[in-house]
């Protein structure tokens, strides 16, 4: 989940390196480092953020037109100067920078020590330089052939940049399981975990495949080999993301930036797929699976984290419209217990990021099986986008924010058109109800920007319940989704300990820890479920909890027992969790800003879980 930047031209690299961490910090920010190519190789790092490390190099040499900078999210060792990238071969001649796990490291390295190296740090990274200059100095091959002997004998994921004193003009990158793109310039590369760091340089990229390794010189064509030492032709592709995406746009945060982009962004995943006036509903990219979809005895959705919460509300859409059996899964469980996957079953992969390793792992094992699988993410040439048969990007635009919001909002929007679609051609819906529902579809993004409306009703919300120490969160069918994902957010950045749970389940538990002190989130949207939700308020009131409630516009029977309430834009029951969600990332927005939280950086936490 670290995020690696290189640089190799005639530009004065350090603020291309900056600039690239700053983009990247996202994906970690236990500390940082650079190493550049001057008269010597300089290296600098240390413990925290990227800020803390531009202030440790000022007055520092920071010439070099060649360079890799990387901030960390720690596994192996803890946060600390010594464990930072990047890390040093025995003779300080190359560095090296690396995201991943190497699962082998603890062998490699005994083996190493056996033979008289010695370990500087407490990383699994450390190995790799090690091996490689092993290899330069005992077997005498050139810088590229070394890293290729390197990363064939580790087991692992790994995207990793080197540079050698003795290759000035060089940078050797590779890839397996761990993102990593080459950016191609005038005479010059980029190396980047993802495009962020490149796009105001390039539009061109290169996205390696797994087993891959770039060999970037200057003024040369960019060459690909494998760990198997055949030759690749790079495959260029053009970036359409642009700048202005990764700004603030005078948003105090990127994750407040991102709640207000949601009306955007839903149309974006709309746009071209959806024509409510001739009851149209098309998926291009997965166009060619259609039938299979439609005969699919089962369904499996693979996700982790919000994408999890999403695909719990897919399975409600698929079930409930299109009829068809539903399993959502944690992928960081799925391929541990031997599940039960056949031919005929669909997988559904869903992830931001499109490099979760875990959601990646359980793509694998159901391609095993002989499964077909989909996929639903927000980056383009990401590596489940190339990993599954087909899928549906949705068009949420770059997310930088660690907690996810429009990338929900836009996963949901995607699984609904998808349940639409099947419902229709399976004819398991009027071809009423379809028009009805793709109609009120269509109307979503501006009843979410009314959603937004809410926010200074939120933010004065917030201000009594900043200092609360727990969170309960509720909702039935639909709604308990929206609870679920509505607790992870307030945990996530404001560190107040919530929990989601379907309504009906508090008193079989969580019941025992309401009292006075403990807000509780209701979802009560649910018309069909309504008076069993005014039930379940009760409960809580009789026990003195604090009710916070969401409810549809007009609604007066909860409001009258709630002790604060939401109003929401009345939409249809199946879609209201791209409405309800809305209110609640304000109110954990606003909560974690009055704490003094980091928003868009919280403790432990990382945009892309790239290991296991």
């Amino acid at each position: 989940m670290c995020g690696i930047v290189a640089y190799l031209g005639r530009r004065h690299a350090y603020p291309i390196l900056m600039n690239g961490l700053y983009r990247l910090e996202y994906r970690g920010y236990d500390s940082a480092g650079l190493a550049l190519l001057n008269d010597d190789l300089q290296v600098y790092k240390t413990k925290g953020k990227v800020s803390d490390l531009e202030a440790f190099v000022s007055g520092k040499n920071i010439s070099g037109s060649v360079g890799i900078a990387h901030t960390r999210w720690a596994t192996h060792g803890e946060p600390n100067n010594i464990n930072a990238h990047p890390h040093v071969s025995p003779s300080g001649n190359m560095a090296l920078i690396h995201n991943g796990i190497i699962e082998n490291y603890v062998y490699l390295k005994e083996e190493l020590i056996r033979r008289g190296y010695k370990f500087r740090s407490s990383t699994d990274t450390e190995v790799i330089i090690h091996l490689i200059e092993d290899f330069m100095v005992n077997v005498e091959v050139p810088l590229e052939e070394a890293v290729r002997m390197a990363m064939d004998m580790v087991i692992g994921a790994y995207a990793i940049v080197v540079i050698s004193k003795h290759d000035p003009h060089k940078l050797i990158a590779a890839r397996k399981a761990s993102p990593l793109v080459v950016g191609i310039g005038d005479g010059e590369f980029f190396v980047a975990s993802d495009p962020t760091p490149i796009v105001e340089y390039t539009k061109n990229v290169v996205y390696l495949d797994d087993e891959e390794i770039a060999i970037l010189e200057l003024d040369q064509e960019l060459k690909i080999r494998t760990i198997r030492n055949q030759e690749k032709v790079p495959y260029v592709e053009k970036l359409e993301m642009n700048l202005s995406q990764l700004e603030k746009g005078g948003f105090p945060h990127f994750m407040l930036k991102e709640i207000f982009e949601q009306p955007r962004s839903i149309r974006d995943s709309l746009r071209g797929r959806l024509n409510a006036a001739q009851g149209v509903v098309y998926l291009g990219g997965i166009r060619d699976f259609e039938q299979k979809l439609v005969n699919a005895e089962r369904i499996i959705i693979v996700a982790c984290g919000t994408s999890w919460h999403a695909g719990l509300v897919g399975e409600y859409l698929l079930e409930d419209i299109a009829r068809v059996n539903v399993e959502v899964e944690y992928a960081s469980e799925f391929r541990y217990r031997n599940p039960i996957i056949c031919e005929k079953d669909i997988v559904i992969a869903i992830s931001q990021s499109g490099e979760t390793a875990d959601t990646l792992a359980a793509i694998e094992l159901a391609k095993q099986k002989g499964a077909t699988i989909l996929g639903i993410c927000n980056v383009v040439g990401s590596s489940i986008a190339r990993a599954t048969h087909a899928g549906s990007y949705t068009h949420a635009g770059p997310e930088i924010g660690v907690a996810s919001t429009k990338a929900f909002t836009a996963q949901v929007t995607i699984l609904t058109m998808m349940a639409l679609m099947i419902a229709d051609k399976k004819g398991t819906i009027r071809r009423s109800r379809f028009h009805q529902l793709l109609n009120e579809l269509e109307k979503i993004p501006s009843k979410v920007e009314k959603a937004l409306l809410l926010n200074d009703k939120i933010r004065e919300m917030a201000e009594i319940f900043k200092s609360a120490s727990n969170f309960l969160y509720l909702g039935r069918g639909y709604s308990f989704p929206v609870a679920m994902e509505g607790a992870l957010k307030l945990k996530e950045i404001s560190y107040i300990h919530a929990e989601g749970y379907p309504a009906a389940e508090m008193k079989h538990g969580p019941i025992a820890l309401i009292d006075e002190e403990m807000p509780v989130v209701v979802v009560a949207t649910n018309k069909e479920l309504y008076d069993k939700v005014l039930s379940n308020i009760q409960e809580v009131k009789a026990r003195k909890g604090i009710i916070i409630a969401l409810v549809k516009e007009g609604d007066t029977s909860v409001a009258n027992l709630a002790d604060y309430v939401i109003e929401l834009p009345d939409t249809e029951e199946s879609l209201m969790p791209l409405v309800a969600t809305v209110p609640l990332q304000l109110l954990s927005y606003h909560i974690a800003v009055m704490r003094g939280c980091n928003i868009d950086q919280p403790r432990n936490l990382a945009k892309s879980v790239t290991v296991e």
